[in-house]
């Protein structure tokens, strides 16, 4: 909640000292990676071979889904990443479409 007119307005800066740019870059990638898991879940779910098209097209992942054989010959296991805003609207569709067990988990870190 904002209590009041703002009283400043500030960005962040990183200043690294000549030949310490490689601390500076790891840094750098470890806070991209905390904000790009905020925007993202991981999604398991298992999936009958026969609707695995229609399932893996909505949920496709970042370069594509981890597929991964199950006892059932008939079924597979699936894990993708999906943006967190829509992954009730995933969960739903991805059910109507035969997939159960599905879950969502929060991701605390990522290099994508």
């Amino acid at each position: 909640a904002i209590f009041g007119p703002t009283i400043l307005t500030s960005t962040a800066r990183l200043i690294s000292a000549p030949g310490k740019s490689s601390d500076a870059n790891g840094l750098l990638m470890r806070l991209k990676g905390v904000l790009v898991a905020r925007e993202y879940v991981i999604i398991d779910y298992d999936c009958p071979k026969n609707v695995l098209d229609a399932a893996t097209k909505i949920t496709p992942g970042i370069e594509s889904p981890t597929i991964s054989p199950m006892a059932d010959l008939d079924w597979v296991a699936v894990r993708s990443l999906v943006p967190a805003t829509q992954m009730n609207q995933i969960m739903d569709e991805l059910y109507a479409a035969g997939a159960r067990a599905i879950l969502v988990s929060a991701i605390h870190a990522a290099r994508i």
